[in-house]
């Protein structure tokens, strides 16, 4: 199996100015020199975290998912990353994933956050997703999702593990960093998988700061990767397919699993 190479961007961003966030990122993704099969950009890469989607939800055919579209064929590698979509006349957070051939898959975040109106402004979804890049299964999720362990958890299917890298895309806020950087590293132990997270910097409109501590996991739980707090980043790092194949069939702790169903 061939090895994955992926980009992490940490950064700011301009609170539901949708161009100028559009504009930054597009200088920061034309910056990137190394060839990479996968660029992550934070959650609500366009707006910050923003609950006002009368003013910063998009449709499907929106400028900001063909500004990912563009970037995604013109880099002819793939980008995800997440927006507010209005679809069927509903609002959701929705991770879009542009292959470089332009062809999309999507998932809708679960867990909307309790502690803002997103509960009740948004629809959540009911769907796990599990997207194939290069051999690899990877399974996206959205900020919140990281504390719910049940539905990102890895399950043995036929003799090989469903997914291979664990996804997170966030607004998480640096008061709750500890809580961050800790459950990345339980992610990745406990589903014997690569876990990448992808956080903002600074300040948004609700006055909350962001520190990023954007992250890379091997399926050890040892950091690959981990990025200056409150620093804008660009990072590629190349995962190991091999390295993980090894530990797995060493420890091969997938077999013991329990065995359960997602209602």
């Amino acid at each position: 199996m061939e090895n994955l190479t992926i980009t992490l961007i940490q950064t700011s961003l301009f609170w539901e100015e949708q161009q100028k966030n559009l504009d930054h990122f597009r200088g920061l993704i034309d910056g990137i020199q190394q060839q990479s099969d996968l660029i992550l950009l934070p959650e609500m890469f366009n707006t910050g975290f923003s609950i006002n989607p009368e003013f910063c939800a998009e449709p499907m055919d929106g400028p900001s998912m063909l500004f990912i579209r563009e970037m995604a064929i013109s880099k002819q590698t793939a980008v995800a990353t997440t927006l507010l979509v209005m679809d069927d006349g509903e609002y959701v957070n929705r991770l879009i994933f542009y292959y470089p051939d332009g062809s999309l898959r999507t998932y809708d975040k679960r867990h909307l956050f309790r502690l803002s109106e997103e509960i009740n402004i948004f629809k959540g979804g009911d769907k796990r997703v599990v997207i194939p890049l290069k051999g690899w299964n990877l399974m996206p999720m959205i900020c919140y999702d990281l504390r719910f362990p049940v539905w990102s958890k890895n399950r043995m299917i036929e003799g090989e593990y469903e997914y291979d890298l664990l996804l997170y895309l966030a607004n998480w806020p640096i008061v709750r960093s500890h809580a961050w950087k800790a459950l990345l590293l339980a992610r990745a132990i406990e589903n014997l998988a690569f876990v990448a997270g992808v956080n903002r910097v600074g300040i948004d409109g609700n006055g909350m700061d962001h520190t990023g501590d954007s992250m890379v996991v091997d399926a050890k739980g040892n950091i690959l990767f981990q990025a200056s707090a409150g620093e804008e980043i660009v990072k590629t790092i190349t995962l190991n397919y091999d390295d993980m194949k090894l530990f797995r069939d060493s420890f091969a702790f997938g077999l013991d699993w329990d065995t359960f169903t997602i209602h």
